[in-house]
């Protein structure tokens, strides 16, 4: 299917153009018809399968079809869970909307920038505002926005907002915003809270999900057997035998991606570290020298895991695994993007075997542990420690039984 049929209009279709894209994704197309028709949607799609254009394309034609004259007003109000999220939606909405003969005003609203600049900017006039939630609840309490007509309210990445304690700012959000509204709510994962939040936005829903499969099916999928200390050796390895552009590197902790960065560097690759400890600038600038290749090897922690659109990372490599097995398909749908195949890699030693097997057993995949010579896995796997024995007390005497019988009463 084209993007002509699901009945965009034609400044739409000519930025889709521009960008190069031809046919809607799964969700695209699913999603886009139902907007369009002013339905309360709820989507789940893994990472990398095309979420936010799902909800942009059809909100941007519908705040065309309807604006009014004079100063902008807030009419669109979108809500992620980082601040490269908000960056890089916002960027969406103004490329997406490049052939309207009159633009919106789009507002991005995140953490580490001044909160005054932002607001002065919303005052001057603003139809989209994107913003992560936390900064957003700071701009709603200087009571300074008006959100008295807006039309419509998104959650991107939904579920990663229940990590950082979405649910408990919700109730003041929707006190702030008029109950005539359209919702959508995109996540990538549908965990039982997520039925709670949903439920207090909406319960007209129509509810459209795609299965993992699809985004998943053009990532090779590898575990190799290593020390601990011969992952840094064996990643440098497999740089060399690989013509790989850009690799993402996943990792546990912000000092981890630190410190190998840098050694990375004294051998002659261009690296850099991505973590929440960078200032906004910084963090700004280094994405773009990963997506303008200057950088061959980014390590990261799992801020890099959710809706940064980079379509040309060849390699994924879980240094680290993830604590949570569904952050597994996030990171690894970094890859593969655009219709485009990559490889996703994970280290694997005695400590974390299990729970890649268990990583396994949830998506129901079974990938082959390899071993790479020279780099074997050495040791031995930790035995199972029997719990000590139930210590076996003396055998009471009437008068012990008689006396606890008393002390009882």
């Amino acid at each position: 299917m084209s993007f002509s049929k699901l009945g965009l209009i034609k400044e739409i279709e000519e930025s889709l153009s521009k960008k190069g894209f031809k046919q809607p994704t799964p969700i695209q197309e699913k999603v886009i018809p139902f907007v369009l028709d002013r339905c309360d949607v709820i989507a789940q799609a893994q990472t990398g399968s095309g979420k936010s254009a799902s909800f942009i394309l059809p909100t941007l034609q519908l705040w065309k079809q309807r604006k009014g004259e004079g100063k902008a007003k807030i009419k669109i109000l979108v809500l992620t869970p980082t601040r490269e999220l908000t960056l890089q939606v916002a960027q969406m909405f103004r490329e997406f909307s490049s052939f309207f003969p009159k633009k919106p005003k789009v507002v991005s609203v995140i953490g580490g920038e001044s909160i005054g600049d932002q607001l002065y900017q919303i005052q001057q006039g603003c139809d989209i505002l994107v913003a992560t939630s936390g900064r957003f609840l700071d701009v709603l309490k200087k009571k300074q926005m008006n959100l008295s007509h807006l039309d419509f309210f998104i959650l991107d990445e939904a579920d990663k907002m229940l990590d950082l304690g979405f649910e408990e700012e919700l109730e003041l959000i929707l006190e702030s915003i008029p109950d005539t509204r359209q919702n959508l709510m995109f996540s990538a994962t549908y965990p039982p809270k997520m039925k709670t939040i949903a439920s207090k936005i909406t319960t007209k829903a129509v509810e459209v999900n795609i299965v993992e499969k699809a985004v998943v099916e053009t990532i090779r999928q590898r575990a190799i057997k290593v020390n601990k200390e011969n992952r840094g050796p064996l990643l440098r390895e497999l740089l060399k035998q690989n013509s790989w552009d850009l690799v993402l590197v996943f990792m546990a902790n912000k000092r981890a991606t630190d410190n190998i960065a840098v050694k990375f560097r004294k051998y002659g690759i261009e690296s850099a570290s991505f973590n929440s400890d960078l200032d906004q600038e910084l963090r700004n600038e280094t994405l773009q020298a990963f997506k303008d290749k200057k950088v061959q090897i980014l390590f990261a922690t799992d801020i890099a895991g959710r809706g940064l659109d980079i379509d040309n990372i060849d390699c994924v490599i879980n240094y680290d695994l993830p604590r949570s097995p569904a952050d597994y398909i996030h990171r690894i749908g970094r890859t593969a993007r655009a219709g485009k195949s990559g490889v996703a890699i994970s280290f694997i030693d005695y400590e974390n075997m299990n729970h890649f097997k268990l990583i396994e057993k949830r998506y129901k995949i079974k990938i082959e542990l390899e071993t790479i010579v020279g780099f074997e896995l050495t040791g031995e796997a930790p035995k199972k420690v029997k719990g000590p024995a139930p210590v076996k007390g003396k055998k009471k005497s009437k008068k012990d039984k008689l006396r606890e019988k008393n002390s009882s009463k």
